[in-house]
């Protein structure tokens, strides 16, 4: 079993930044990546970003340029640094863990991000 604790997230002004971390324990020797999902209102989740431990880094094109994944110096952790951030990307956000079979291994709580125009 894996846990992931989020922190992060709140309410800010278009053009602000936020910082997201996510913290794994338990059975972290079972993680092969973590990243971050994002949930809008009416919307479907969408991947944001995410980490391989073989380096490997993934974006998606809405963020790509504003966002940045890094894994800490603290094995199992992970944060998204969010910059210039736009209404659009109000959501909950969700970290993940994945095997290396690609599997979720399981999700946080999710933490809210709220940008107003």
């Amino acid at each position: 079993q894996v846990q992931l604790v989020e922190s992060g997230g709140g309410s800010v002004q278009a053009g602000d930044s936020l910082r997201l971390s996510c913290a794994a324990s338990g059975r972290t020797s079972l993680i092969y990546a973590m990243g971050w999902f994002r949930q809008a209102p009416g919307k479907e989740r969408e991947l944001v970003a995410r980490k391989r431990w073989s380096g490997d880094t993934y974006y998606a094109d809405s963020v790509r340029g504003r966002f940045a994944i890094s894994r800490a110096k603290v094995k199992y952790e992970v944060s998204l640094q969010m910059n210039n951030l736009k209404p659009e990307d109000t959501g909950v956000y969700y970290c993940t863990a994945q095997d290396p079979s690609g599997r979720y291994i399981n999700w946080g709580q999710g933490t809210q991000v709220t940008v107003s125009s």
